[in-house]
């Protein structure tokens, strides 16, 4: 498995080792063993599996606050996806700052948004699936989120008219929230 930086700091990519022959594929999508010699220690709980049917549908961009805040490990089992994440952690280099990925089904990489992070995802195709393991359980009193297309973000979606629950349409803005999120240098 590659472990990818990325231009966010404490945001990996990872694309694991597809073993391909004429029967089709074999991969291990999560190893705890790999995981931890790359200095990850993660206690994933639950896994998170969601479907939308249209092309154009995005879901976010969603976070956690303490004590139930969420690391989360996405991956695109079928279909693909436009995945962004926005770093909230106050005092970071990067806060306010946004990345956007393709994760797909063909591709099969995996990306991991840590606690501190805004994290949606828009569907490039019809019939996309999604699936995430999570370090922390749903809680609706903690569950909170921003705009989908917050101006001062300027995220380039690759959609103008997205299919949005009506809980995704009126999220606030990044600069009407109250981030209880840290950075802690590893200096």
């Amino acid at each position: 498995m590659s472990f990818i930086d990325t231009d966010l700091l404490d945001v990996y990519l990872f694309e694991p080792k597809v073993y391909k022959d004429n029967r089709g594929f074999f991969m291990e999508s999560y190893n705890t063993k790999l995981f931890k010699a790359q200095g990850f220690s993660y206690n994933f709980i639950q896994d998170n599996h969601s479907l939308s049917m249209e092309s154009g549908t995005v879901r976010g961009l969603h976070y956690q606050l303490e004590p139930y805040a969420q690391t989360k490990l996405v991956r695109a089992t079928r279909g693909a996806i436009y995945d962004v994440v926005v770093d909230i952690r106050n005092g970071s280099p990067t806060y306010g700052k946004w990345q956007g990925f393709i994760l797909s089904e063909d591709n099969k990489r995996q990306l991991l948004v840590p606690k501190g992070f805004a994290h949606g995802y828009c569907t490039i195709v019809n019939n996309t699936e999604v699936e995430y393991k999570v370090d922390n359980y749903y809680s609706p009193d903690h569950d909170r989120g921003i705009y989908w297309n917050d101006p001062d973000l300027g995220i380039t979606w690759p959609t103008s008219n997205p299919i949005l629950s009506d809980k995704d349409k009126n999220h606030p803005l990044l600069k009407d929230t109250m981030s209880q999120f840290i950075y802690k240098s590893k200096e």
